[in-house]
């Protein structure tokens, strides 16, 4: 999504090729990476699961019906997509007795691979990053110009943008959530579900960061220095600065130690200043995005930071045809492997 409902920028220029994404749910990969051991023992059953061609919340459903146990009694670190192929955990709330055996898990699609006790319910967020193996098909562009872009994108990293899941279809979500924030024609909406109140809070926020982010594109700056910036430690949630620049900073930043951030919209005041500050109010300041901001503090919510640079890490890829690419990286928790494969073609889904 975008200001205009135009497309975001991107870092390197078009796209060197075309290709089909998900022509079988093969050929998206994805693996929870363990952000930690299961205890051994507890209330709670830590169960690995395979599953294809349903997304978490329909799993975690299908796991309470086969372990007898409300919905709310299940917990996972993270969300992932209907159409592939998806390794993850989740835990079921069974104290006091044991789970049915796993042979009576029938579920098409779905299929536990382990299961061993743990002490508490697994908290969402709570993975190291996701490991993906993509396959494009059908790709059309010269091998020499996506070998090329490939390896700048390996090297550079990409735009940290949300991806378009987290706007719902047709990037409808923002729509709702200034419906929410009492700014739809039909004015505001009521009764919402906690969860689904809490999903358009996300969009609202999503959607503020990736056009802050989108002006540091425009200009260039997305993976480099301005006058005011607030860095964001790698691998954690941990800011700092503004501080003055210094050769010190020039090399953690050249060394992927630290990236640059933008704002994820709430109370108080930004954090940026200068050149930083400058961008970031220009940027949230047109169309919507003051009712977006006042309904996002209204809320609640609190100033944060997000890095705008992603590297994917251990990033590998081959052709196991003339048209065919499959890729092979690991994201941290949060990131989009749609922000990698917009950079490297253009994608369509069958």
């Amino acid at each position: 999504m975008s200001e205009a409902g135009g497309e975001l920028p991107r870092a390197f220029g078009p796209p060197p090729a075309r290709a089909r994404i998900r022509a079988r749910d093969e050929d998206f990969r994805v693996e929870e990476l363990d952000a930690f051991a299961a205890s051994g023992e507890g209330e709670h059953l830590l169960l690995t699961v395979e599953k294809r061609g349903m997304n978490t919340a329909f799993a975690a459903r299908a796991l309470a019906a086969w372990a007898g146990v409300d919905e709310s009694a299940v917990g996972y670190a993270g969300l992932k997509d209907r159409h592939a192929v998806t390794r993850q955990r989740f835990s079921l709330h069974l104290p006091g007795r044991e789970a049915p055996p796993l042979d009576a898990l029938r579920v098409e699609g779905l299929r536990a691979t382990g299961a061993v006790r743990h002490a508490r319910k697994l908290p969402r967020g709570a993975l190291a990053g996701n490991r993906f193996v993509l396959v494009l098909r059908e790709l059309h562009g010269g091998r020499a110009a996506v070998e090329a872009r490939l390896a700048e994108v390996a090297a550079r990293g990409v735009p940290n943008y949300f991806g378009e899941q987290r706007f719902g279809r047709g990037g409808g979500n923002v729509a709702q959530a200034l419906a929410m924030f009492g700014h739809g024609p039909a004015g505001p909406r009521k009764r919402l579900r906690r969860e689904e109140r809490t999903m358009l809070l996300s969009a609202a926020r999503s959607e503020l960061f990736n056009r802050a982010l989108a002006r540091r594109v425009e200009a260039c700056t997305w993976d480099r220095p301005l006058d005011g910036e607030v860095w964001m430690l790698d691998g954690s949630r941990s800011v700092f600065g503004p501080e003055p620049w210094s050769e010190a900073l020039a090399a953690r930043l050249a060394g992927f130690d630290i990236h640059p951030t933008a704002p994820l919209w709430g109370r108080g005041e930004l954090r940026s200043a200068g050149e930083v500050r400058a961008l970031e109010e220009a940027a949230l300041a047109a169309g919507d995005a003051p009712a977006l901001r006042d309904g996002l503090e209204r809320a609640g919510l609190k100033q944060e930071r997000r890095a705008t640079r992603l590297r994917a890490q251990d990033m590998a890829w081959d052709w196991p045809a003339d048209d065919v690419l499959t890729l092979r990286f690991s994201l941290p928790p949060g990131a989009y492997a749609t922000a990698v494969l917009r950079e490297i073609a253009v994608t369509g889904e069958s």
